[in-house]
C-alpha cells in the first residue's frame, strides 16, 4: 500500500518542493467506496538510511495510506512546517548541530499547530518528558517501530490532535460570532508579532468599533442588534482571508490581526470594511497600526491601533484612522 513521496534536502530545495505540493493529492478508495483525499505526514530525519526504513514502512501499512514527505535537515523541516499543510510530522531527535527539540520549541513558539510525534534512537524518559511538555503528542523509539505501530501511532495522534483543537475551539472562540474571544486573540497577536520580528516581515493590527451601537439595539431591539454583530464577524472574518486573525474585543468591538500586510494596505483594507458595514445600516470606527522595529512589544502595537481608533472616533466615525 503505496502513498506518494515528496523530499526536501535543504532550503534550497524549497521552492522546488512548493511546486510539487501543489499538485492535487493522490486518493484512496476505502471500504466504504467514497474516495478520499491521502493525509500528509512530514518526516524530519537527516539520515537518509533511517527515513528510507520510515518510508518502507509506510508501504506495509494496512488501513490508512499517507501521503509521504521527507525534509532532510532541521532547516527543511522548519520551512516545510511553516506551509501548515501536514496531518502529521515524524520528527527525529538527532538533527545534525540541533536537537528535534530545539525545532519543537521553535514551531511551538511560532504557532505552528502541525500534531508531533517524537522519535529518538534510544528510550530516555527525560527526552520523553521534554518532548511531550513541548507538545508532541507521542514518541517512538526506532529500533521498536514496527509499521502496525507507526500506522497505529499516526491514526491517534491525528485522532487526539482534532479532539485537542475542537476542545480549544471551544475554550478560544467567542459563542455569538464564532470570532475568537479576547484572551486568545491576544495569544495569536504575540504569536504573530513574534514571527514578524522573527522573519522581518510586516504585520498590521487594526481595531472596530461600531459607532452608537447602544443606539442600534435600543431602536431595533437586542435580537437584532445580535444579527447585526453575527453579519459584521463574518465580514471581519472574510477580511482576515487564510492567514488573518479576527478577534472579538468587546461587546461592540473586533480586531484584525493581518500578517504580511502594511498600515497602507491595512487602511485599503479598513476602507472596504467601513463599505460593507454600511450595507448592514452600520457605521464603523477603525484604527490602524502597523508592527515594526520601533514598537517592540505587543502592548506597543495595541496602543497605536487604539491611539488610531480614538483619532476616528473623534473625527465623528465613520472612517479610517
Amino acid at each position: 500500500m503505496e502513498g506518494r513521496r515528496v523530499e526536501v534536502r535543504g532550503t534550497e530545495d524549497l521552492r522546488a518542493w512548493l511546486a510539487l505540493s501543489k499538485i492535487p493529492p493522490m486518493t484512496s478508495v476505502y471500504p466504504s467506496g467514497q474516495t478520499q483525499p491521502l493525509r500528509k505526514v512530514l518526516l524530519i530525519e537527516d539520515e537518509r538510511g533511517q527515513a528510507r526504513i520510515v518510508e518502507a514502512s509506510f508501504a506495509k501499512f494496512e488501513k490508512e495510506r499517507f501521503e509521504f514527505h521527507w525534509a532532510s535537515s532541521y532547516e527543511a523541516g522548519l520551512a516545510a512546517l511553516l506551509q501548515n499543510q501536514f496531518d502529521a510530522c515524524l520528527l527525529d531527535y538527532q538533527l545534525g548541530p540541533r536537537s528535534g527539540l530545539d525545532l519543537l520549541r521553535e514551531v511551538v513558539s511560532i504557532g505552528i499547530d502541525t500534531p508531533v510525534i517524537f522519535v529518538t534512537s534510544e528510550s530516555s524518559t527525560e527526552v520523553d518528558e521534554q518532548a511531550l511538555e513541548l507538545g508532541a503528542l507521542d514518541y517512538l523509539v526506532k529500533r521498536e517501530l514496527s509499521p502496525r505501530g507507526l500506522e497505529r501511532s499516526l491514526r491517534y495522534t491525528i485522532k487526539q490532535h482534532a479532539t485537542l483543537r475542537e476542545l480549544r475551539r471551544l475554550s478560544t472562540r467567542d459563542q455569538l460570532t464564532g470570532l475568537y474571544n479576547r484572551e486568545e486573540g491576544l495569544n495569536l497577536l504575540t504569536q504573530g508579532v513574534d514571527r514578524a520580528r522573527k522573519f522581518s516581515r510586516s504585520f498590521a493590527v487594526m481595531f472596530i468599533d461600531i459607532d452608537h451601537f447602544e443606539a442600534v439595539t435600543a431602536i431595533h431591539g437586542h435580537a437584532a442588534g445580535d444579527e447585526r454583530l453575527v453579519a459584521l464577524a463574518r465580514i471581519v472574518q472574510d477580511s482576515a482571508g487564510e492567514s488573518g486573525v479576527g478577534v472579538r474585543w468587546g461587546t461592540d468591538a473586533f480586531g484584525l490581526w493581518l500578517p504580511d500586510m502594511d498600515a497602507v494596505s491595512a487602511s485599503r483594507l479598513g476602507e472596504s470594511i467601513l463599505g460593507a458595514a454600511r450595507q448592514l445600516e452600520l457605521t464603523l470606527s477603525i484604527g490602524v497600526a502597523e508592527w515594526n522595529g520601533a514598537r517592540a512589544e505587543v502592548t506597543d502595537l495595541l496602543a497605536a491601533a487604539t491611539r488610531a481608533l480614538g483619532e476616528a472616533q473623534a473625527a465623528g466615525g465613520d472612517r479610517v484612522a
